[in-house]
């Protein structure tokens, strides 16, 4: 994503914040817990971990303040991250946002997110995307071809998550792209307080166990990481599906 301006940023006692325009804040971060989640839709997008409880390799797309990329680093010991940023005033700010250094579990890459995925031979099981310009999702993003390049990238069972906001007609375009391109089932999941919306991609089509298992796995994640992972999973199991199969059953919803 190519941005006109350099990202900058803003401080208080508690928080840095990144911003791209002085209207809208892109990510930020608390002083006394530089990993935690601070935006709802940052918690959210967690709710992989509902469906893939032990990812090896989790493909992040868009750096930011690399809060997700800090999260995941910092919580998942056995995962690889690669997070890919097009942006080198942003990279250029990772040590503002305690972004950890690259070692062998954690990589920052400076690429325009389409293309690395475009050429990659890498099979990540969670493909997080998170990238942003000044009027919302990344227009080099906003194709077909992209979309089922991601499908295709992913190990079985994989799944992606698209944080989307700003114009509707961008928004629209990725829903219709992604209907086609993850036949197993594709979700449009509201965030609660913002303006955001997630949209779940599935190559294939989940197998998934029972309701009661999932809702046990949702109680312990809360647990451990201290994300409200058992309303994420009625937030899903209620979603819009604009394409696919049909995840949760409607008796699943009430029981």
């Amino acid at each position: 994503m190519r941005r006109d301006k350099r990202p900058f940023l803003r401080d208080d006692d508690e928080m840095r914040r990144l911003f791209f325009t002085a209207d809208a804040v892109q990510s930020a971060m608390r002083f006394a817990d530089p990993s935690a989640l601070v935006c709802r839709y940052t918690r959210k997008m967690m709710a992989f971990l509902l469906f893939l409880p032990d990812p090896r390799h989790i493909l992040i797309l868009g750096l930011g303040g690399g809060s997700l990329a800090k999260y995941c680093y910092r919580h998942l010991p056995r995962a690889r991250i690669t997070a890919v940023e097009i942006d080198a005033s942003v990279i250029a700010l990772r040590r503002e946002f305690a972004i950890p250094e690259d070692d062998q579990r954690f990589e920052v890459v400076h690429a325009d997110g389409a293309e690395y995925v475009d050429r990659t031979r890498l099979r990540p099981d969670v493909v997080l995307i998170d990238a942003f310009d000044a009027e919302g999702v990344a227009p080099s993003l906003a194709s077909p071809a992209f979309h089922a390049r991601v499908s295709q990238c992913l190990a079985p069972q994989g799944l992606m998550i698209m944080n989307l906001a700003g114009a509707h007609s961008r928004v629209r375009i990725h829903i219709e792209c992604a209907r086609d391109a993850f036949p197993g089932a594709t979700l449009l999941v509201p965030v609660e307080g913002d303006e955001n919306r997630l949209l779940f991609g599935f190559p294939a089509t989940p197998v998934l166990p029972p309701m009661p298992v999932l809702r046990a796995r949702a109680a312990e994640l809360a647990r451990s990481l201290e994300i409200e992972f058992p309303r994420y999973l009625r937030r899903l199991a209620l979603a819009r599906q604009v394409g696919g199969a049909t995840l949760f059953p409607s008796e699943a919803v009430d029981s």
